[in-house]
């Protein structure tokens, strides 16, 4: 008889853009876009494993962008935090029409439509088998939803953050301009800081080194990805010290 598979990860945060759930266009909420989303988290649910979620607002509304068009820069974070709130409540709805029980923690208090975060309450949560999405990023301005994955997945335990974009992997160059662009299976921290690469910003990414926290970055969108990086398939690109 063959020996059931079992997750690699126990616990694991995914770090979600805004612009993923505008579907095509990267503006505004599809909902088929979020209901595939969601259909992945609830097949990584179906092995045990704990899902966190921190999703941005960038499909609704982006703070330095706004800053650019005139808008004060902290103003326009508080309308990019509040973009993630709406994204967050968005992916609860499609998870619990598959059945899957969630939770909405934000990190902006607004009592009617989402608890506070409370590290404690997430991790209880997760304990009794919710899934928990992050709205809201850390709360402050000036720093990025990416900042807040890093310092959510080191708060509540997570063993990993899998960064979910539209490419399967970090490379050399942007292999949408590059045809040669070379694909990394594995990059150190260190490395990918000096060749610039564009994994998180540098505050998330220095958060994640200082607390020898892994990201894989891979492709969210190739059905069943998530589930094959939760087994421990090589997929995308593992960045660790």
């Amino acid at each position: 008889m063959k020996k059931a598979q079992r997750p690699k990860y126990a616990r694991i945060l995914l770090k979600l853009s805004g612009e993923a759930l505008g579907g095509d266009t990267g503006i505004g909420i599809c909902p088929e876009a979020v209901r595939d989303m969601a259909e992945q988290i609830r097949e990584v649910r179906e092995f045990g494993v704990q899902v966190v979620v921190v999703v941005g607002g960038g499909n609704i509304f982006r703070g330095l962008s706004g800053s650019e068009r005139g808008i004060e820069r902290a103003t326009g974070d508080y309308m990019g935090m509040l973009a993630t709130v709406i994204n967050a409540l968005a992916l609860q709805d499609s998870l619990e029409k598959l059945g899957v029980p969630t939770r909405v923690q934000s990190a902006i208090t607004m009592a009617q439509v989402a608890e506070s975060f409370i590290r404690r309450r997430a991790v209880r949560h997760l304990e009794k088998g919710r899934v928990v999405i992050f709205g809201g990023g850390t709360g402050n301005p000036y720093f990025s939803t990416d900042t807040a994955a890093a310092l959510r997945a080191t708060e509540i335990g997570a063993e990993v953050i899998l960064k979910a974009t539209k490419v399967d992997g970090v490379y050399d160059s942007d292999p949408k301009k590059n045809p040669k662009a070379k694909r990394f299976a594995a990059i150190t921290y260190l490395h990918a800081l000096q060749k610039q690469l564009k994994v998180m910003d540098s505050t998330a990414f220095s958060l994640c080194m200082d607390n020898k926290m892994p990201i894989i970055v891979f492709d969210f969108f190739k059905p069943h990805n998530l589930r094959r990086v939760v087994m421990g398939e090589k997929v995308g690109t593992l960045v660790t010290g």
